[in-house]
C-alpha cells in the first residue's frame, strides 16, 4: 500500500510545539501523550536499525513505531490481527450493525468525564440489548455482541456512540436451540432508544450521587444537585438516537467493514490533503447532505485541538465484547451455537514464530524480500540507539 503524502504527525511536528506552548496547561496528561507519540513516531527518536540485502547489498533504515493506539500509523497490523482472530467467531447467520449515541448536553458531560461516561455508554447499551433481546414478545433469546466506541464525527467534533455489531439471533433459554430474528430485522429501535435512555440516565445519576463526576467552566454549575437535574431534564424527553444499518451481506462483510472502526482514532491520514501557511485541508463526508464527501480547511490549532478530543484515557477498553461474546465464557458459548446451527469447529491457526512472519500472514506482504531486486532477503546490518525514551506508547 502507498504511503500517504500527509499524515497527522506532519501537522502535529510542524505546529505541535506552538501549539503546547498556547495550550498546555490545559492539556491532559494523555494529551500530550498522544501528541509526542504521533511526532516521533518511526523516526531516530525511537531508534530502529539499518538493513541491508543480502544479494544487492541495498540498504533501508527502519525506524520503531510508537504503538500508540492513536497514531495512524500505528493501527494496521493491530487490526490485521484483530480481524484473524474475530474470523473463527463468526457464525453462520445473518449480522447486523446498531448505533447507540447520546445527546449533546451528555457529550458536554462526557467530555469532561471521559472514564466514567464512556463506561455508562457501554453498560446502558449493553443492558439495553439484552434485556430487549431476551423479550419473549421480541427475540426471547441470548444474544452475543461487540461494541466499538467512536467519539468523533467526520467533521472530527465530539459525538461519541457505541457501534455494536449482532448476530441476527442467539441461544434459546435452555441453550438446546439457534432463535433467529426476522430476515432483514433485528430489534425495533423506538423501543432500544427508550429503554437505552432510561438506563442511561439512571446510571448517570448513580454516579453523580456517588461523586464520580467533576465539572469544569461552562459546565461548573452542575455539581449543585438542582442544576444537574435542571440541565438533564430536556434529555428525558427528547428522542434518543439509535438506529440499525442495513444488515451485512454475509458474515464475512463483517469483517471486512467493522475492521475500519476498530483501529482508528479520528481521522486516517489519506483523508488528509494539504498542509500550508497554518492551514490543513482534508475530506470529510457531511451526512447532513445524505452523505456528501466535501473538502473542509482547519487552522492547524483547530485541526490539533479536534484531534486531542478524542484522546482515551490510559488502558480504557473501546472495543468490549458481551452476552455469548463475553471473554468468560466465550469459546463455550460459541461452540455451542456453532453446534445447534450445524456448523463445523474452527480450524486453528499456528500462530507466526516472529514479528516479520506475523506481518506476512496478516497483511501479505514480506518484509524480508528487498523492494529493489526481489531476489534477496533483508538482514540487520545495523542497531540504530534510540534519541529519546519512549514513553508514549499506549497499546491499550
Amino acid at each position: 500500500m502507498e504511503r500517504p503524502k500527509l499524515e497527522v504527525a506532519d501537522i502535529f511536528r510542524r505546529y505541535g510545539e506552538t501549539y503546547r506552548d498556547k495550550h498546555g496547561a490545559s492539556m491532559s496528561t494523555a494529551q500530550r501523550r498522544v501528541m509526542k507519540a504521533i511526532e516521533v513516531c518511526r523516526t531516530a527518536a525511537l531508534g530502529g536499525q539499518i538493513e541491508q540485502c543480502d544479494q544487492c547489498g541495498h540498504q533501508r533504515i527502519c525506524y520503531r513505531s510508537c504503538r500508540n493506539r492513536h497514531c495512524p500509523k500505528c493501527q494496521s497490523l493491530a487490526r490485521a490481527e484483530w480481524i484473524q482472530n474475530r474470523q473463527a467467531e463468526l457464525l453462520d447467520c445473518e449480522y447486523f450493525h446498531v448505533v447507540f449515541t447520546v445527546p449533546e448536553e451528555i457529550a458536554a458531560i462526557a467530555y469532561q468525564n471521559k472514564e466514567a461516561v464512556y463506561s455508562i455508554l457501554f453498560r446502558a447499551t449493553a443492558e439495553t440489548l439484552r434485556i430487549i433481546a431476551a423479550d419473549p414478545k421480541q427475540l426471547g433469546a441470548e444474544i452475543g455482541f461487540f461494541a466499538v466506541l467512536h467519539t468523533w464525527g467526520s467533521n472530527l467534533l465530539h459525538h461519541p456512540h457505541l457501534h455494536c455489531v449482532v448476530p441476527g439471533g442467539g441461544l434459546s433459554p435452555d441453550g438446546t436451540r439457534w432463535i433467529s430474528c426476522k430476515p432483514g430485522f433485528f430489534l425495533p429501535v423506538r423501543v432500544l432508544s427508550r429503554l437505552f435512555r432510561r438506563l442511561f440516565l439512571e446510571h448517570l445519576q448513580h454516579a453523580f450521587d456517588a461523586g464520580k463526576l467533576h465539572f469544569f467552566k461552562a459546565l461548573e454549575k452542575l455539581r449543585d444537585r438542582r442544576e444537574f437535574a435542571r440541565y438533564l431534564a430536556p434529555t428525558r424527553k427528547t428522542e434518543w438516537v439509535v438506529y440499525a444499518k442495513p444488515p451485512f451481506a454475509g458474515p464475512q462483510q463483517v469483517l471486512d467493514y467493522v475492521g475500519r472502526y476498530t483501529h482508528r482514532v479520528a481521522i486516517s491520514n489519506n483523508r488528509l490533503l494539504d498542509i500550508d501557511a497554518g492551514q490543513v485541508r482534508l475530506q470529510w463526508k457531511d451526512y447532513r447532505d445524505k452523505g456528501q464527501q466535501k473538502t473542509m480547511t482547519l487552522a492547524a490549532e483547530e485541526f490539533i485541538r479536534r484531534f486531542l478530543l478524542h484522546a482515551l484515557p490510559d488502558r480504557f477498553q473501546r472495543i468490549r465484547y458481551y452476552g455469548l461474546f463475553g471473554n468468560r465464557y466465550r469459546q463455550e458459548k460459541l461452540a455451542r451455537c456453532r453446534q445447534v446451527l450445524g456448523m463445523a469447529p474452527p480450524v486453528e491457526a499456528t500462530p507466526p514464530a516472529d514479528y516479520q512472519d506475523q506481518h506476512e500472514q496478516l497483511t501479505g506482504s514480506s518484509l524480508r524480500e528487498c523492494p529493489v531486486c526481489h531476489r534477496g532477503r533483508m538482514l540487520m546490518a545495523e542497531t540504530l540507539t534510540a534519541h529519546t525514551s519512549p514513553l508514549c506508547k499506549d497499546t491499550s
